[in-house]
């Protein structure tokens, strides 16, 4: 069936920032921007193929639910373009409203390239909010524009399309150098879970300079096997030992420093700083070691692996306006936190209360201003967010991902700073689902075990490397119908509740109820206690759609159930051959 195509005029001016590869084999590349302004993104998709082409949004990478165009150009060099949604895993209907808007479609010898755009949120049943969340994007094609949609090259991928910048449109020094911090040949354990540590001096620099930018190093064999990398500044008093050995194992003092510098995780790309601020080295009161700390997931027990992975920085002594530093916030991880077993639904919560900020750091503390934050929990998660309070009142949800996937974590930027004043409370949630398993999660170090964290990355620093919080865990197991005269009672009550939905709920509940243990450290490793409380969240709402929608060009003839391509080898060149369930025929125009 030929499809007109309904192309604007409007050309791709401005040029399109942001790009990426959505498939491993590199044959599908995607360009895009998006108007805050006017709620709307810019696509513009170039595919190795002749034949059709698609791309869109599902619902955790299942395709029933999922939002999608499909174009392509035929052999008389008819075009074709249409807005559709999957019904199930076999079935795709054209939507009767259609809300991506064409601006170029084009071909040559090896590539079909399509540009259109839609608004963030439309006004169509069918179409998937473009959000602030990580998305997880499906794009394919075929072999010929007979459209076989379920038996062509389908490709999942998640993406975070709200970027706010590129490096090109920052400050690049004209004067800079770079500086490894990474293991040499380290052979991976046959383990499940390893944190290797390792003390690594920072760059030995005569004058002030300032760390602009950091980018992972991972070494190509190992990458389904790091799992995250983070540098710790260590306090200038501290007692180091040598070598090489397991974070969190015999020798405590693996675990020394807990200030974090800079972290990458799975999915994380390299990120340079905004132009007014760095991480300051060279000074008196400037770290000059770090512990390095990888974690390696081998859950294969692959052997033989030699890694070299670490974080590489780049230094400059053009020095920026203000020093930055990073605060890791969330959940204590060890031991209270804990995850009901088949939960559909299951919140935590860490709060972080600023008010002993001072009386910690030995002096008073400006306004910290948070420009960019990293999420990070395992397995389990599905959502984090972090909200500022003030007074007792929620100003804003600082951060959030409602659609956290652990294989796309990334240091992202805010839209705007956003000032932390001292006596502000940050709290945050994370949301799990653990309707794969069968018995308790705890929080750890494993990634079957859980975190809850978020670094906020802000200046100017100060002394304070974490403020965290977890649950009165002996008030929990009460709640939940055991005894427990104690912490330790509770922990061990915990494992013998009968979980149930009725259950999963009142853990819930009982964990943001409870008085909250607060836990501030510097980044001498000074620690004080304090007691806090969970406050309500206010959900954001989300803004109107917007409805561009056209109708179909050419009203559509009712089809059989299923059109199989085989019937229709007799049909003329320049007919598209769809195999599909059509919906029935509209008499709109």
């Amino acid at each position: 069936m030929a499809i007109r195509c309904l192309c604007s005029s409007q050309s791709l001016a401005p040029p399109l920032r942001f790009s990426a590869f959505l498939d491993p084999l590199h044959k599908i590349y995607l360009r895009w921007d998006h108007d805050d302004e006017n709620a709307m993104v810019t696509f513009e998709l170039q595919v190795q193929s002749t034949g059709w082409v698609a791309f869109g949004f599902t619902i955790d990478k299942e395709m029933t639910g999922a939002d999608l165009v499909i174009g392509g150009v035929l052999p008389d060099g008819t075009t074709y373009f249409s807005d559709w949604h999957a019904v199930d895993e076999e079935t795709i209907l054209e939507d009767e409203r259609q809300d991506y808007e064409l601006l170029s479609l084009s071909q040559d010898a090896t590539s079909t390239t399509l540009a259109f755009r839609r608004h963030f949120r439309t006004c169509d049943e069918h179409d998937q909010d473009i959000t602030n969340d990580t998305l997880r994007v499906v794009s394919g094609y075929g072999a010929d524009d007979t459209i076989d949609f379920f038996t062509g090259t389908i490709i999942h991928k998640s993406l975070f399309l709200m970027l706010l910048s590129t490096e090109d449109e920052l400050h690049t020094p004209s004067v800079y150098h770079v500086y490894d911090l990474k293991l040499n040949d380290f052979p991976i354990p046959v383990d499940e879970t390893t944190y290797t540590c390792t003390f690594i001096p920072l760059p030995i620099v005569k004058t002030k300079h300032h760390i602009y930018k950091f980018e992972p190093m991972i070494t190509p064999r190992n990458i389904t096997v790091v799992h995250h990398i983070l540098v710790y500044a260590c306090g200038n008093g501290s007692v180091l030992p040598q070598g090489i050995s397991d974070c969190y194992g015999a020798d405590p003092d693996f675990a020394l420093c807990s200030q974090v510098l800079v972290g990458w995780a799975v999915g994380g790309r390299s990120y340079m700083f905004p132009d007014e601020t760095g991480i300051s080295i060279g000074t008196p009161r400037d770290p000059q070691w770090i512990r390095l700390e990888i974690h390696y997931s081998n859950f294969d027990l692959i052997p033989d692996l030699i890694d070299n992975s670490g974080i590489r920085l780049y230094y400059t002594p053009e020095l920026r306006p203000y020093d930055m530093g990073v605060l890791q916030t969330g959940i204590f991880t060890f031991p209270i936190h804990f995850i009901p077993p088949e939960a559909d639904s299951f919140r935590s919560y860490g709060i972080c209360n600023t008010s002993l900020f001072e009386e910690m750091n030995g002096a008073p503390v400006p306004d910290m201003h948070v420009f960019g934050y990293l999420l990070h929990t395992h397995l389990a998660g599905r959502g984090v967010r972090g909200v500022q309070y003030r007074n007792g009142k929620q100003l804003r949800i600082l951060c959030e991902d409602n659609k956290y996937d652990f294989t796309l974590q990334e240091t992202r930027t805010l839209k705007k700073v956003i000032i932390l004043k001292p006596g502000d409370e940050f709290l945050v949630e994370c949301l799990y689902q653990t309707l794969d398993r069968t018995e308790l999660t705890f929080g750890g170090p494993s990634t079957l075990n859980e975190m809850c964290l978020v670094f906020l990355f802000y200046y100017p620093r100060n002394f304070i490397s974490s403020c965290q919080g977890y649950p009165d865990i002996q008030y929990v197991a009460q709640q939940l119908g055991q005894e427990a005269a104690d912490a330790t009672e509770g922990m061990m009550a915990i494992n013998l509740v009968e979980w149930d939905k009725e259950t999963v709920q009142k853990a819930e509940k009982a964990c943001k109820e409870a008085d909250q243990i607060m836990l501030v450290k510097t980044i001498d490793e000074l620690v004080k206690n304090e007691t806090s409380f969970i406050r309500d969240i206010v959900d954001t709402t989300p803004g109107p759609c917007k409805d561009i929608s056209k109708s179909r060009a050419v009203p559509r003839p009712k089809r059989q159930a299923e059109i199989q391509a085989a019937t229709m080898e007799n049909v003329q060149e320049k007919t598209l051959t769809v195999r599909m369930v059509w919906r029935e025929a509209s008499t709109d125009i």
